[in-house]
């Protein structure tokens, strides 16, 4: 078999990540200048030199800013690019700010430093969303609706209490974002490719230049780390996934069957062939777009699952990914904050709901578990009674107390106002409750602390 030629194949188009890591551009020079400043302090470059080299990258940052940087076809990334630009700008000396740093430690202080910055904006935008829901329900805090378990009426609630639980996820979203930032703000630059440097650095020194709050142990572990983007993703998936119960439970609310919610129309679509329609699409997406997340979570994990130590190519197929969460995120919270503030309740509805299905069926046995009835004995025997008004059409309200009695002697005209529904909601006071004492403590304490609470997060 004849030997077969190949011809030159270029696969630059295919290796390249410029048109993509571009976004971090301004987060390569902030790096690049201090690792600069390091260099000179401890004598490996001139000060001359650095002085040249430093002046440059402020005007490259400036082009940047400005959209004047020219991006050409040969650079590979953006530390190439832009180590391209500044040897034209200043000639040889722009080569000596590549001593003591690979670019494996560079891409990873760039997404350092990004992820830093966009953890503070995720989490500015869910307090945002946490002060929306607030105000929602201050301006509701008497409206009672029907409490779901397996999506079957189960007791009544107050609407505040049932939109607070959504504070408290978001709530818990944030903390996640700050703890995932104790392990984002670490330095990875004097890594190097793997190994190190034989140069003597001040790696402290260019921590403090850049904020991060400690640096990194282990080189080989430094340039194959993808752990705080994948931390990252995972706290995204987790907030998509309230995100996404919230936006269920709003597109549910708003149908005719429920009828709970009324969204303005600014969040709302109309059919292209039935003109009566009024879609939640806004939400609708909020719950598509969850996928999305957990999609990008997926893929990085499958990319460094087998990987062996130390970097490997694959890895540059994390930006994309962690790109698409971070924008996909902040679409979402920024959309969802002013929704929320435009829903217009159905309270009569919700009240109207909440009285059918005997969701104070709970309140009527602990009646007689006060008269001295054990839980469950009193349990069934409301069970019997529940089924008697069933099969009558009846609500337990609507039953005479000669009706009552005929199950139990215990039953005494004060057991109708036990099982009215506001009473039933008032006497939640167990904290944390829904009586509405509870909730009004609830949505005073969390107001107050967001009010407070300023982000433990500095941007570069």
């Amino acid at each position: 078999m004849k030997n077969r030629k190949w011809k030159k194949f270029d696969t630059s188009g295919f290796t390249t990540s410029v048109s993509f890591d571009r976004r971090l551009a301004v987060y390569d020079i902030t790096g690049s200048i201090a690792h600069c400043k390091m260099l000179v302090k401890c004598k490996i470059i001139p000060k001359s030199e650095g002085e040249k080299i430093l002046k440059g990258l402020r005007e490259i940052k400036e082009e940047i800013i400005k959209g004047k940087f020219k991006f050409l076809s040969q650079d590979e990334d953006i530390h190439m690019a832009i180590e391209r630009r500044l040897i034209d700008k200043i000639g040889e000396a722009g080569g000596r700010l590549h001593t003591a740093r690979s670019r494996n430690d560079q891409i990873s202080l760039d997404m350092r430093m990004y992820l830093r910055d966009e953890i503070g904006r995720v989490s500015e935008l869910i307090k945002n969303l946490q002060d929306s829901i607030v105000k929602l329900c201050e301006r509701n805090t008497e409206v009672i609706m029907p409490g779901f378990t397996h999506l079957q009426h189960a007791q009544p609630v107050l609407f505040s209490h049932h939109l607070m639980a959504y504070f408290f996820m978001l709530k818990r979203d944030r903390e996640r974002f700050e703890d995932c930032l104790k392990r984002a703000n670490v330095l990875p630059l004097g890594a190097g490719a793997l190994a190190g440097t034989s140069f003597s650095i001040d790696r402290e020194f260019t921590a403090r230049q850049l904020g991060f709050s400690s640096v990194s142990e282990n080189s080989v572990d430094t340039v194959s780390d993808r752990d705080f983007v994948i931390e990252f993703l995972s706290t995204g998936a987790i907030l998509m996934m309230h995100l996404s119960r919230l936006a269920e439970e709003l597109v549910i609310w708003s149908s005719p069957e429920f009828s709970f919610i009324q969204m303005d129309e600014d969040f709302c679509t109309g059919s292209s062939i039935m003109p009566q329609k009024k879609n939640p699409d806004v939400a609708e997406l909020v719950r598509g777009k969850t996928g999305r997340i957990y999609g990008n979570l997926q893929s990085i994990l499958t990319v460094m699952k087998g990987l062996p130590l130390s970097y490997n190519r694959d890895m540059q197929e994390d930006k994309e990914r962690l790109f698409d969460t971070v924008d996909t995120l902040k679409n979402v919270l920024e959309v969802l904050s002013p929704l929320i503030l435009s829903l217009k309740l159905n309270r009569e509805r919700m009240l109207s709901a909440a009285k059918q299905g005997y969701l104070n069926a709970t309140d009527a046995a602990d009646y007689l578990v006060r008269k001295g009835v054990p839980f469950r004995k009193a349990h069934k025997l409301i069970r019997g009674i529940v089924l008697y008004s069933m099969n009558r059409g009846k609500r337990l309200e609507e039953l005479s107390l000669s009706e009552l009695r005929a199950f139990s002697p215990l039953f005494s005209k004060d057991f109708f106002s036990v099982i009215d529904i506001k009473s039933c909601v008032e006497l939640r006071q167990s904290p944390g409750g829904t009586a509405p004492e509870e909730v009004k403590k609830q949505i005073k304490n969390q107001k107050s602390k967001i009010k407070n609470q300023k982000s433990k997060i500095k941007e570069t």
